[in-house]
């Protein structure tokens, strides 16, 4: 089989407190864009992983994918399978690409091997390898709380809007992203945020990172201003970075940057 992981923009993030557990409790809207992976899951006499496309580096036991696979088949004995993961959706960018792919091993040995496991369990197990994971397991619009693994629905209908992302090849670690992390202390949430036209949403629906990140990586700002300087209606961060994209009404043209940037525009 065949499958296509896809990627995620955060649309507002707001870290609320640190918990103590370590955890910081966060609220986010994630949704999902047509920007992909590629995932091939096929019956084998012994296991396999094998990986293409953008240079991962990483030895292949620790990708989220073999993890995955070791759950299932701690959990329900699924038999050796071969995946060949094409890598396209760029990493560490705050899209959520290894994520994704994960829960996508989760849903395809779920078919490939008819376990009629259910959409909460298949999050349960997701969970279990990293917080954005059990949002990819259905891939709608959800609301995260907690530390992003509890989920909720939330209506919001992007259709006919277009996506530029830009990602600047800098790599911005969760524990910097965390360091000096501005807690939201607004009262409105999310959810309410989004029930706005989208054009009032550049004044509420903020992003609790971009504070300290834009102070250590201007650039990171500059690009956010020039994505609302060329006609986005909403422009942002996505997760933790280093990943800035603009949504558009009418379809945006590819930006003149350097060649170590990656960018895609995307009808959504």
């Amino acid at each position: 089989m065949i499958i296509f992981p896809q990627a995620k923009i955060n649309l507002g993030l707001h870290v609320l407190f640190k918990r103590p557990d370590g955890y910081h409790e966060v609220e986010t809207c994630m949704h999902s864009i047509p920007l992909f992976d590629i995932l091939e899951i096929n019956l084998a006499e012994e296991f396999s992983f094998h990986q293409s496309g953008l240079v991962v580096d990483s030895e292949p036991n620790s990708n989220l994918c073999v993890k995955a696979y070791q759950l299932m088949k701690q959990q329900y004995d699924c038999p050796p399978v071969y995946m060949h993961l094409r890598k396209q959706i760029p990493m560490g960018a705050g899209l959520g690409g290894g994520s994704s792919d994960a829960a996508h091993v989760i849903n395809g040995l779920n078919e490939l091997f008819q376990l009629t496991i259910s959409v909460e369990e298949r999050e349960n197990i997701a969970a279990q390898l990293g917080s954005d994971c059990p949002f990819f397991i259905e891939g709608t619009p959800k609301i995260a709380a907690g530390r992003g693994e509890i989920l909720n629905d939330v209506t919001v209908d992007l259709s006919g809007y277009h996506l530029k992302l830009i990602y600047p090849a800098i790599h911005v670690g969760t524990a910097e992203a965390y360091t000096d992390v501005t807690f939201y202390e607004g009262e409105k949430r999310i959810s309410q945020i989004l029930t706005q036209n989208i054009k009032n949403w550049q004044a509420e629906l903020t992003n609790s990172f971009e504070n300290s990140i834009f102070q250590k990586h201007p650039l990171m700002l500059e690009i956010k201003e020039n994505l609302l300087q060329e006609g986005a209606v909403y422009a942002a961060m996505s997760g933790s970075g280093s990943t800035l994209f603009g949504i558009y009404e009418d379809l945006p043209i590819l930006s003149d940057l350097p060649e170590s940037y990656q960018q895609f525009c995307l009808s959504l």
